[in-house]
């Protein structure tokens, strides 16, 4: 589930590759690393890295919840967000499997209200390949999402949005995808999400940590989310009920492990089954997306709800898996990723740092505005909130911006920076190697 702004799926491309052991992971350097996190409340949350199958690394940085305050452990658990629908693929798997559907069946057959549910197949819903817009997407959204909804309300929301491209002939990543996804599975097997899970995932594998129920008390789930602004402040939780196999699952970085060593034995579903997964078109398999690391080629996926961010993934070649879990982040969780991946292939990275700069209030008024640019269809506004500013693009949440030179602002967990130009009213969006000029309206 996407949340305060869209994260980056794959993990940086790196050049050249050098396989090692499992003892030369430099655990002495990732000490350093999240202790820098740490010190600089850039992060709150927890991560575990294994080799060969055997979990060889974990840390837990910051605290689960503020108040009362309780410090984040291994045992603390998370929303994983999207990653729930690398859960819910394997179920689907699993129901093929058992001749329940194919990859091929029509949308149709389910639910024919969805427009061009005739043309929408399994596999295309899987894929992000259904033309289905993503509900998450709508403004609205985000004035309903804390509320309890129930499956037929949910059904209903889908099936009035348009169908944004034909079936199958590009990608477009939607969680309205999974929900109906969701909502198949539980007719095929009349039963409900959460035992669906239990049964055949978490069950079998000894996921202790890892459940779904919107239902279930307050205490049960572990952390609470949090958005950094001039301290962490928690924020607005979306109610389950509404996300479902999309991204309802609450789970531990080390769960996550023992579901990537058993998906990627195929312990879970058989190998055909797991090579349709991981067949990659534009980057996404069924439930999985491609994770690059130096010539290495990785599968998982990432996740996003609220404050609360997640990623894993697992090298085949390597057998290394690992997961990230994040309650709150003020830096791009690839960064992560990548020291985790390269402490454990014995390859250079860097301890972070983070420049400080200290605005002048009254330079906070020359930035606010509504800013449109010729190079892509995407207006951002940007307001001030008291001694800070924030953006929010065309469909999105809001999220705040750090100074951190003079007209320079970043939202490091997207990996964004914003440089404006007052007098020009202009300013120059950069984010994954790209830059987009935006002139304010």
């Amino acid at each position: 589930m996407p949340t305060r702004t869209s994260l980056s799926l794959l993990i940086a491309l790196l050049t050249g590759f050098t396989a090692l052991s499992a003892q030369t992971l430099d655990k002495e350097k990732l000490e350093r690393y999240f202790a820098v996190l740490d010190s600089s409340e850039r992060f709150l949350g927890s991560v575990a890295l294994a080799q060969h199958g055997q979990l060889c690394y974990t840390r837990s940085v910051g605290f689960a919840q503020l108040e009362p305050l309780q410090k984040a452990d291994e045992n603390t658990r998370y929303r994983i967000g999207s990653i729930s629908k690398t859960f819910t693929a394997v179920l689907v798997m699993k129901a093929i499997e058992a001749g329940k559907l194919n990859l091929d069946t029509p949308l149709s057959t389910f639910f024919p209200e969805i427009k061009n549910a005739a043309n929408i197949s399994i596999r295309h819903l899987l894929s992000h390949r259904s033309g289905i817009a993503n509900f998450t997407d709508n403004p609205a959204y985000l004035a309903w999402h804390t509320q309890n909804r129930t499956r037929s309300e949910m059904l209903q929301h889908i099936s009035t949005l348009e169908s944004i491209f034909e079936p199958g002939s590009r990608s477009a990543y939607s969680n309205s995808n999974y929900v109906l996804l969701t909502l198949i599975l539980e007719a095929l097997f009349q039963q409900n999400y959460r035992d669906l899970l239990e049964q055949h995932i978490t069950g079998p594998v000894g996921l202790t940590n890892t459940f779904f129920d919107p239902e279930a008390p307050a205490d049960s789930m572990g952390s609470r989310s949090y958005l950094f602004t001039a301290k962490w402040e928690e924020s607005p939780t979306t109610h389950l009920s509404i996300p479902l196999g999309a991204g309802g699952i609450i789970s531990t970085p080390t769960d996550l492990l023992r579901f990537a060593e058993a998906l990627f034995s195929a312990k879970l579903v058989q190998k055909e089954s797991l090579d349709a997964m991981c067949t990659l078109r534009d980057q996404l398999g069924l439930g999985l997306v491609g994770l690059p690391f130096y010539d290495q080629r990785g599968f998982g996926h990432t996740g996003g709800i609220d404050g609360w961010s997640s990623v894993f993934g697992y090298f085949p070649d390597t057998k290394t898996a690992f997961a990230l879990c994040a309650n709150g982040s003020r830096i791009n969780n690839n960064d992560v990723s990548i020291a985790l991946l390269s402490a454990a292939n014995g390859k250079h990275f860097d301890l972070p740092t983070f420049s400080i700069y200290t605005i002048n209030e009254a330079d906070l008024d020359l930035y606010p505005g509504s800013y449109a640019s010729a190079q892509i269809p995407l207006k951002i506004t940007i307001k001030r909130e008291g001694q800070r500013l924030t953006a929010q693009a065309t469909g999105q949440p809001s999220f705040p911006l750090e100074a951190t030179a003079l007209h320079i602002f970043k939202f490091e967990q997207a990996g964004i920076e914003m440089e404006f130009d007052p007098e020009n009213k202009r300013l120059l969006l950069k984010q994954a190697g790209a830059e987009f000029l935006f002139e304010r309206e």
